[in-house]
């Protein structure tokens, strides 16, 4: 029970901070930065390749909680600032995609790594196209679950709802991404034979 008020104590101490940060108090922005700056870079790490950019992500994120502090809305620090950084790098690699369009030759020396190629694929491909085409809650359920990896119960920690509500939105989602992905690529099949 002593980890669990441990945490307890960590999210209360990071809401004061952030409520500390809304206020224009960057020494509380340095103390956050310290307590979640390390896992938020490792996790970054893992869905890209390019340390510049993870860094300038993680950067980015920094300044966007100093920029919309007060919008923090109680929910877990930890969640709220993966949200954050998890948008930065998807950004980040739009920008990418349309420099890559503009430059006449890759460089063959970089590679990007499978798991890069796949969220690339997630989020310019047809299946970036079909979520886009579903609602907002529930591509964050399918993002959280299927691109992050994150199980029922931290999916919930991250977006502030239920699990059952995280369940059944996932259901939901997966329906309709199924039938996007089908409105995009009609199947010949299910005609008559």
């Amino acid at each position: 029970m002593g980890g669990h008020r441990e945490n307890d104590e960590t999210a209360d101490g990071d809401a004061a901070l952030l409520r500390a940060v809304a206020a224009g108090d960057g020494s509380a922005l340095a103390v956050l930065y310290d307590r979640h700056a390390g896992w938020l870079h490792a996790r970054l790490t893992r869905r890209c390749a390019d340390p510049e950019v993870v860094r300038e992500v993680l950067q980015d994120t920094f300044v966007t909680v100093w920029r919309s502090a007060a919008g923090h809305r109680g929910q877990e620090a930890g969640g709220w600032l993966w949200t954050i950084a998890a948008r930065r790098l998807v950004d980040a690699r739009r920008v990418q995609e349309r420099a890559a369009r503009v430059e006449p030759l890759p460089d063959p020396a970089v590679t990007p790594s499978a798991e890069d190629r796949v969220l690339a694929g997630l989020e310019y491909g047809d299946v970036g196209t079909a979520l886009d085409r579903i609602s907002p809650e529930l591509r964050e359920v399918l993002r959280a679950t299927v691109v992050d990896g994150l199980s029922t119960r931290e999916t919930a920690r991250l977006l502030g709802i239920p699990e059952g509500t995280v369940k059944s939105r996932a259901l939901r989602a997966r329906a309709e991404l199924r039938a996007a992905l089908a409105q995009l690529n009609p199947s010949p099949m299910g005609g008559p034979a």
